[in-house]
């Protein structure tokens, strides 16, 4: 009877060794980033000044992200997108009113903008975007055009340009989730 105790016993506890390393592996693994994502949430930008300017906004959703493009006459166009706790605007310094838990300071590096620009509070329409709240004009001033973005929360973003040519093109694209 002993003997039998002492064999349930091992076997017991040879058991319970084969399903601790199962168990601490599948803790260990990480799940693959949403949709691919790896952008973060640190500034972005590039440096060229030029005398671009801004003549449209637009706004596009996707699978993964909302995006916003900056349309710039002008071959390049340095630019600094970054999280804030407010967007300043342009000349004055007086803070831009945004809807969303987080905002995006956009600064494009063109010295003005076309007088065909939607200069307003409301640039593009981005009401039923997932993760879009707000696009609004800061001004442009000495160099610097600026736009607010107000965003869901604080997500991963990405900015680059497109150049073809005699203009250029920001994109800045702003994730779902994490």
């Amino acid at each position: 009877m002993k003997r039998t105790r002492s064999v349930i016993a091992a076997l017991a506890l040879a058991g319970s060794l084969l399903v601790v390393p199962s168990t601490a592996t599948a803790a260990t693994t990480t799940a693959a980033p949403w949709c691919g994502i790896t952008w973060g949430s640190t500034p972005k930008g590039t440096l060229p000044w030029t005398s671009a300017s801004l003549t449209g906004v637009r706004a596009g959703q996707h699978d993964c992200y909302d995006r916003l493009v900056f349309d710039v006459q002008g071959s390049t166009v340095g630019f600094r997108v970054q999280y804030v706790n407010q967007v300043l605007k342009q000349g004055s310094g007086l803070p831009l009113s945004l809807r969303g838990g987080a905002y995006l300071d956009v600064t494009i590096n063109a010295s003005g903008a076309s007088s065909s620009l939607n200069r307003s509070s409301e640039m593009v329409n981005v009401s039923g975007y997932q993760t879009l709240r707000q696009v609004a004009w800061g001004g442009s001033f000495e160099g610097q055009t600026t736009v607010g973005i107000g965003v869901r929360a604080r997500l991963p973003m990405r900015a680059f340009v497109i150049n073809d040519g005699t203009r250029s093109r920001l994109v800045v694209d702003v994730a779902h989730r994490w």
